[in-house]
């Protein structure tokens, strides 16, 4: 293990009002054959019985936990914060309302000590999958897939479990916009694949998953639209880092126009968007004539 890490892995979970489910992924952490590890919990502003939960698990010594409350400010923040707490070499956040297979921590712990140690990789990736075992996600000829975090969008695309090396992922931290809430990880991640970092990606299940009416993901678009500064910073440089042309340029602006112009008027769409206004007024122009 690296110097100056007190643990192999940080399992780090961002929680906002999940009492009444935080206990699944507590009773995995619990199971693990792999015990080199710390919980990291970030409260990001709860108003359930996360804080008194959580008390009595630190009481009861089952594992390490360390426990932090932010005021609710998303999830992204609540990443760059634990990332300067951590103290495990490899970062692994599970969300709180997911819990992991029995030997997932074990099998992390194997892979990364097969990884070639030349700088290359930012991490590494288990898969994703529901608790009769099977998974939506496209499974790889050969036991694992290397390839950047670009690769998420074609080879290795699907929800999978990442775990990246701390040091690295400190060099990634979120950028954060006064009143915006969320930021998909896909910001960070597609930075680490410009700067050539690899991924390896493995076939097996160590994360097990179910969408809940609270969660990110069921809340869908509304949670772009709500925070365009970040939505818009993720596609430009997506397609920045996949040198798309300027055909695809213009429909990525005619497309954030038609997204965001029920909610903002033209001066917001072209500042957020980073461009002319006369951009804006074409895409505008172009949008009443299709409707």
């Amino acid at each position: 293990m690296e110097q100056g890490f007190q643990y192999k892995i940080t399992v780090f979970t961002p929680t906002y009002n999940r009492a009444y489910i935080l206990h699944t992924l507590y009773e995995s952490l619990v199971r693990q054959s792999f015990r080199n590890f710390e919980w990291l919990i970030i409260d990001d502003g709860s108003t359930d019985e996360t804080e008194t939960l959580i008390s009595g698990w630190v009481n009861d010594n089952k594992l390490p936990i360390r426990y932090y409350k932010q005021p609710n400010g998303g999830k992204h923040r609540a990443i760059n914060w634990a990332l300067d707490l951590a103290e495990g070499e490899l970062f692994f956040t599970v969300d709180s309302d997911d819990y992991l297979t029995d030997d997932a921590l074990e099998k992390v712990a194997k892979w990364e000590a097969e990884l070639p140690k030349d700088g290359i990789f930012c991490g590494i990736a288990g898969n994703d999958g529901f608790a009769n075992g099977e998974t939506p996600n496209h499974l790889f000829e050969e036991d694992f897939f290397e390839g950047t975090m670009l690769d998420r969008y074609k080879e290795a695309n699907g929800e999978r479990a990442y775990v990246f090396y701390t040091d690295v992922h400190r060099k990634y931290k979120y950028p954060v916009f006064e009143g915006e809430k969320f930021m998909t990880e896909a910001v960070v991640w597609n930075r680490m694949a410009r700067d050539g970092y690899k991924m390896r990606f493995y076939n097996d299940i160590i994360w097990i998953y179910e969408y809940k009416e609270d969660g990110l993901t069921k809340a869908g678009n509304s949670l772009f639209v709500n925070n365009p500064h970040g939505y818009v910073l993720w596609l430009k440089e997506k397609m920045d880092f996949e040198k798309a042309g300027a055909i695809q340029k213009w429909k990525f602006y005619y497309t954030m126009y038609a997204e965001l112009s029920p909610h903002y008027d033209k001066d917001k769409i072209a500042e957020y968007l980073q461009t002319k206004k006369a951009n804006i007024h074409l895409c505008q122009a172009v949008y009443k004539l299709k409707h």
